[in-house]
């Protein structure tokens, strides 16, 4: 029998997808939570083979669950599950060891095969997103969101990064905005640890 914990903040899906789980034979769903600072105790206690984990969680980042779940649970496998479909976000999730990546979309056979393989000891990841990264390893950022998160990181704000690159302050921030969004960030802070850790900075 597989162990699965979910986590997911949105009650509705959350509780979708433990009927749906418990639907096999072979699966048997142990916990459900809805925030992330609740993932790594439930799993200490109740020690799951797999945890299916949303990266967007309140009072903690799914990510950031996934690396401390590693750290102290490192026989349960880690598949994210989200509507995000950017390919910073499969980086993040391969740096805090995640062994499983899949959109929200995906079919529900295909989640259910995927907790099957990850229990096994195999490998998951969206197959167009892995091709994306792949394709774009220097990662998502264009050289002008690059240089404006590099200027940003080193202190200065908005209106001054826009002198200095003879740009206005609107498009400076419309740069930061979308650096964010690629990036999968909480904030532009966020962004610029992301990007730094990733060695796109």
């Amino acid at each position: 029998m597989i162990k699965v914990l979910v986590a997911d903040d949105l009650r509705l899906l959350r509780e979708a997808l433990v009927m749906l789980l418990r639907l096999e034979r072979d699966i048997d769903v142990v916990a459900a939570v809805g925030t992330g600072d609740a993932i790594v105790p439930a799993a200490i206690r109740l020690q799951p083979d797999v945890a299916v984990i949303e990266i967007t969680m309140p009072h903690r980042d799914g990510l950031e669950a996934a690396a401390e779940l590693h750290d102290h649970l490192p026989e349960c496998r880690v598949l994210i599950l989200t509507e995000s479909d950017h390919p910073g976000l499969l980086q993040r999730s391969i740096q805090a060891h995640v062994d499983g990546f899949m959109l929200k979309d995906s079919e529900p056979n295909e989640l259910v095969h995927a907790i099957r393989t990850l229990a096994r000891g195999g490998k998951v990841i969206d197959p167009e997103l892995a091709y994306t990264a792949i394709e774009n390893p220097g990662g998502p950022l264009t050289d002008r969101e690059v240089t404006v998160l590099r200027l940003t990181a080193g202190g200065s704000p908005p209106r001054e990064v826009a002198t200095e690159l003879h740009l206005t302050y609107g498009t400076v921030r419309n740069y930061l905005g979308s650096a964010v969004m690629k990036l999968g960030a909480r904030n532009r802070v966020d962004a610029i640890r992301i990007a730094t850790e990733a060695g796109w900075l």
